[in-house]
């Protein structure tokens, strides 16, 4: 089972009353609560959410470490057969739409990029800086640049090499059809599991439901959870991370809150400042998970709220998993 959903919408909150109720072991599919120093600022689930049930693939990594969804994708298969094996329910929650991706449907199959297209690619990233990159990206590649932020230099990277080596575009390669990894299973993204025998791994299948509360509610609770996370010691969990002097590039070090806060913690913005420009980056991230999940999980059952998801987990819940019963 799969219960995405953008940031601050509940999700974890269904997730852990369906776990509850169904026996099952949540995995995590956001690709920042996968790291170990930052907990506030990801609202990683608490002490007793993980004494209430398992939790698999939350903080295990150091800030300093890259992770990619490929590898994240080996370690949840991993997890999900453990679960089963366990007569538990593996329960999938996150909001990461490029790790869902390919759990779900399995990695577009680019051939593997030449280490020195991937030095060449960075060294130029680097020179041009992220707006130059991206606008030349943009010429060459328009459809790429159109799905990518000028921040995000990670997948600029990506887009560009892929498309120094092979000759096409990104987009391209993930319209393909998918190449699983050896022994992993093909997947449906809503609807009704797969009802044949065999190995649970060679024909697994994904009931999938997608938390949507309305645009207002939604902003709001990324505004409020922001403010929660500050008096939780989000700013003191910012502080260490950058005492790390760790490269500003690294994924850890764009999660939301992460930017602002330290350029607070170095004198550019005051606090407020700093607080202000955060949420807005969270409301405009909240934006795209959902405008991603409206188009590429739209077979995935809709949970709709008018308010925050958390407050009504126990009915959501209860919804899902009469849901999960019938099948």
């Amino acid at each position: 089972m799969v219960i995405a959903g953008p940031t601050a919408s509940g999700k974890s909150a269904i997730g852990l009353a369906v776990a509850r109720a169904l026996d099952g072991t949540i995995i995590n599919a956001d690709s920042m609560q996968v790291y170990r120093e930052l907990s506030v600022l990801t609202a990683r689930p608490d002490a007793s959410d993980c004494a209430a049930v398992p939790h698999r693939l939350y903080g295990f990594l150091p800030v300093a470490q890259p992770y990619s969804a490929a590898l994240w994708r080996e370690r949840a298969l991993e997890e999900i057969a453990a679960a089963s094996a366990a007569g538990r329910l593996p329960v999938v929650v996150g909001g990461t739409g490029l790790y869902l991706r390919v759990l779900m449907r399995g990695l577009a199959p680019v051939p593997e990029i030449p280490l020195a297209v991937r030095a060449a690619t960075r060294a130029k990233l680097a020179d041009m800086g992220g707006e130059a990159f991206h606008r030349e990206l943009a010429r060459r590649d328009p459809a790429m640049a159109a799905r990518l932020n000028p921040s995000d230099r990670q997948r600029l990277a990506r887009a560009w090499e892929v498309l120094e080596a092979t000759g096409r575009s990104l987009d391209a390669w993930q319209r393909e059809p998918a190449t699983p990894t050896s022994g992993s299973p093909g997947a449906s993204l809503g609807g009704a599991p797969d009802d044949s025998p065999g190995d649970p791994l060679g024909d697994l299948q994904f009931t999938s439901f997608v938390v949507a509360p309305a645009r207002a509610a939604l902003y709001a609770a990324c505004d409020a959870r922001f403010l929660r996370m500050l008096d939780q010691g989000a700013l003191v969990e910012a502080e260490r991370v950058d005492a790390l002097g760790l490269d500003p590039q690294l994924p850890a070090m764009k999660a939301l809150g992460i930017p602002e806060l330290r350029r607070h913690i170095h004198g550019e913005l005051t606090l407020v400042e700093a607080t202000t420009a955060a949420q807005q980056a969270t409301r405009r991230y909240a934006k795209r998970q959902m405008t991603w999940f409206r188009h590429q999980m739209a077979d995935a059952h809709r949970l709709e709220v008018d308010g925050s998801a958390a407050q009504y987990s126990e009915r959501l819940a209860d919804e899902i998993c009469n849901i999960i019963r019938h099948y």
